[in-house]
């Protein structure tokens, strides 16, 4: 079967977002709901999103944090109570104002339609984000420093309504995780938000293959009603920046509004202080942006729904029976070992379907190792094996025991192969600059996918919300990682200043 110029039409240089819509629905990821700006996500997606829900979950629990699950309607006096919070999220609001329906004809047309009815006291909201509710159950759960800390993890989902939705990266319905921790000081709830801010890090180095750079937010950028939020950003293909998980240090501000209080070791009474943390489907996202390639998806083994797809080449009827029976008992074999402390996902693929067509349906979902048996191959016990982090034309004939004996380090090599690709491509867009009018050069229309910039940062949040609004740009973070610590003018203001800010284009 002849390969077309590239899979996916168009490519990512001619046309990143709609090449992107085009490798979601070429792998069969998700689609768009009847409901505006929900998505409904099929078995191939959700089974990666379920691979980063199982690390993950092993990761807090391994922490200390525990599962559970609270409420889906929020009363609208609970937001009430915290002012700046609410205010964050109130243009993105779902509001429940009725607890029944009824039906009613219409006089003009005879249909029958159905018409709320019973308006409630108190209207309720749907979730955007937990720290309300969850704090009024802190407040119940916490009489002495004894019941600290608390370590709470939901998956769930929440509901922001969204203008302008994109599959995985901003829908308005998404599925999420939102850790809410309680503490008895201060020190031991920053010390639950850096150690979140660095779990998050290493998952997705870890597990999706994704350099992050870890920060501090703005106050302009911060989680509304947080005293501190550090993210993991990550670069995609078109140099723009995602937030790919936060981390919030909430100090005492919902714990004082929600009235979460212990009394301590010296028999006062105090307000606990609080963090929340969370990462999305976002990541989907994420992942799809940063690795994939104008033949579609391009997936790291670990969250792979399937690593390895075995598909026996059968030309010839009396050969059929035998190279199935091969590769199902290479599969069996392949299955027995581990990776990443999970038995290998192995799929022998016996559809009545050409060869072609199943390599290049494998191609664009993203399948680490793609593995073919043929009359020859079972004669010599050899197997033809390709990767996915490689050309999809490129193939290796090797050993069928060589393979058995070397696979988990193979997948390794593809992970870590993506890892450094995506690193190097981060840190060959990321420029230092000093001067303003370079700076704001950069950002031309005529140059739309710039990368980022680093520049000494002392501006004020007025004059960073301008300078953003105006050149339609935000600061990421303003970087963890020691930078240049020398004392140099701030591209803005000119004042003197150690701190680096990391600007770009997000989504």
């Amino acid at each position: 079967m002849a390969k077309p110029k590239s899979a996916i039409t168009p490519t990512r240089s001619e046309n990143f977002p709609e090449w992107y819509q085009q490798v979601v629905r070429a792998a069969d990821l998700a689609e768009n709901s009847e409901t505006r700006g929900c998505m409904v996500i099929k078995p191939w997606g959700f089974a990666i999103w379920e691979a980063i829900q199982r690390d993950l979950d092993q990761r807090f629990k391994a922490t200390g944090h525990q599962n559970a699950y609270f409420p889906l309607l929020i009363p609208l006096s609970y937001l009430e109570k915290e002012a700046e919070h609410a205010e964050g999220f109130a243009t993105e609001c779902a509001v429940v104002t009725h607890h029944r329906l009824e039906a009613e004809k219409d006089p003009e047309t005879g249909k029958t339609k159905m018409v709320p009815r019973g308006k409630l006291a108190e209207p309720y909201v749907i979730r955007p984000t937990s720290e309300t509710i969850i704090g009024a159950a802190f407040s119940r759960w916490t009489e002495s420093y004894r019941d600290l800390p608390l370590l709470i993890n939901q998956w769930a989902n929440v509901m922001r309504w969204e203008m302008r939705p994109r599959l995985f990266l901003r829908t308005a319905e998404f599925l999420w995780q939102e850790g809410h921790t309680a503490h008895e000081t201060r020190e031991e709830a920053l010390e639950e938000t850096h150690m979140i801010h660095q779990l998050y890090a290493d998952t997705l180095r870890d597990l999706l293959a994704i350099p992050v750079i870890m920060g501090e937010k703005t106050e302009a950028e911060r989680f509304p009603g947080a005293e501190s939020t550090l993210t993991v950003e990550a670069m995609v293909q078109d140099k723009k920046a995602i937030q790919a998980g936060t981390s919030h240090y909430l100090g005492q501000n919902f714990a004082k509004a929600q009235n979460i209080t212990f009394v301590d070791r010296d028999n006062k009474e105090q307000h606990v202080h609080t963090t929340s943390w969370g990462v999305s489907t976002r990541l989907v996202g994420t992942l799809i942006m940063a690795h994939s390639d104008d033949d579609g998806l391009v997936l790291p083994p670990r969250i792979a729904p399937q690593q390895i797809v075995i598909i026996p080449v059968t030309p010839k009827e009396d050969s059929r029976d035998a190279i199935i029976e091969a590769c199902q008992a290479l599969a069996t074999r392949l299955r027995e070992q581990t990776y990443g402390k999970e038995n290998l996902r192995v799929k022998v693929d016996t559809r009545d379907l050409g060869g072609g067509v199943k390599k290049w349906e494998w191609v664009k979902k993203g399948v680490p190792l793609r593995i073919e048996i043929g009359p020859r191959d079972l004669q010599e016990r050899k197997i033809c094996l390709q990767r996915r982090d490689q050309a999809a034309n490129e193939k290796a004939f090797i050993e069928k025991e060589e393979f058995l004996r070397d696979v988990v380090e193979t997948l390794d090599s593809v992970h870590q192969n993506l890892l450094e690709r995506a690193r190097n491509f981060r840190d060959e867009n990321i420029s230092e600059c000093s001067d303003l009018a370079d700076f704001e050069k950069h950002w031309e229309e005529s140059n739309a996918n710039p990368g980022w910039l680093i520049t000494p940062w002392a501006g004020s949040r007025a004059e960073e919300e301008e300078l953003s609004k105006r050149l339609k740009i935000s600061i990421r973070c303003l970087p963890s990682e020691k930078q240049d610590e020398s004392e140099q003018p701030c591209i803005l203001s000119g004042q003197a200043t150690k701190a680096r800010a990391i600007w770009g284009r997000s989504y």
